[in-house]
């Protein structure tokens, strides 16, 4: 009989473990601690210290998180162990978030919308997509699935990654610095993943080095921003518009200066959101799973050192 697969249930309950077992129904789940035999394997988001140590006490050597970043994982415990996450497992369904706040941004929305008659009709002055120059922060699974979507509306790609080398998207140009990218990007979009070497990668020069008419997308991790130099640099002119879809903390505390700012458009860590996320999430754990059992190679393999 194999060992059962240990699931973290601090974030998910209980509830979980049951729709596992009704989709895997030859395999064995259980929360941790109610289990008391041997594991091999332990499902979590981000496993508190307690759970960890339990968990590793009883044998677990692979560690899948059921997110993209592993930033709230500590890594460095589980040299050990195999560690995978869902890398893009939500890819499709932030990439469509990305260009609705592209789109927002361009057409004025929720501006445009008439709560009352208007001083005339048919006059405006929006923008488009066509034309305009989408930077990319970070070419991965979130990366590659909104430069798609961007081609499709015409608009000029480049991003910036750490690995130098051809874009795995046709038609996406990718540059040697972070500055020559924010220097001609229309619309800049962070989609990196959270490491030391990536804390306030956009902080006062970025933004200084940006164009004024620019719009600033944030679907990684708030730690990448400097949010008092972004504020600054709004107040500043140096850029015209910020979407947030995470900041640092999360949640933010009331009367931070994000919520009423004229300029952001914030939304709550929910870019992710689609009608099959979870069962997509669960979806690439079920087939590693499989992988495990079968001695395969796993997806999704976290670098421990890289830190995603």
């Amino acid at each position: 009989m194999t060992a059962p697969v240990l699931v973290e249930n601090a974030q998910f309950g209980d509830a979980i473990v049951g729709a596992l077992a009704s989709m895997v129904p030859s395999e064995s789940f259980a929360t941790v601690l109610d289990a008391h035999a041997p594991a091999e394997a332990l499902l979590t988001f981000a496993p508190r210290p307690d759970v960890l140590d339990r968990a590793l006490e009883m044998g677990v050597r692979w560690v899948h998180v059921l997110a993209t970043g592993v930033d709230n994982v500590p890594l460095e415990r589980l040299r050990e162990c195999v560690v995978t996450c869902s890398r893009g497992a939500s890819a499709v369904p932030i990439a469509e978030f990305v260009l609705a706040t592209m789109l927002a941004f361009e057409k004025q929305l929720p501006d445009s919308w008439l709560h009352e008659p208007p001083p005339q009709w048919n006059i405006a002055t929006l923008g488009g997509l066509k034309g305009r120059t989408l930077g990319l922060v970070g070419l991965g699974a979130i990366g590659q699935e909104v430069a798609r979507r961007a081609l499709a509306f015409d608009m000029r790609v480049v991003a910036v990654r750490r690995h130098k080398g051809p874009s795995a998207v046709d038609g996406v140009a990718t540059l040697d610095s972070l500055p020559a990218l924010l220097e001609v990007s229309d619309h800049v979009v962070v989609a990196a993943p959270a490491t030391p070497e990536t804390h306030h990668l956009m902080a006062g020069p970025e933004f200084a080095a940006m164009k004024s008419t620019a719009h600033f997308v944030n679907v990684s991790r708030g730690s990448l921003v400097d949010q008092d130099a972004l504020i600054t640099a709004l107040e500043a002119n140096d850029l015209a518009m910020a979407s947030l879809d995470t900041v640092e903390p999360e949640p933010l505390p009331a009367g931070h200066p994000l919520f009423a700012h004229p300029r952001v458009r914030l939304s709550a860590h929910i870019s992710w959101s689609s009608p099959d996320s979870m069962l997509r999430t669960l979806e690439l754990f079920i087939e590693n799973l499989r992988r495990f059992r079968a001695a395969e190679p796993l997806e999704g393999i976290v670098d421990i050192d890289a830190g995603y």
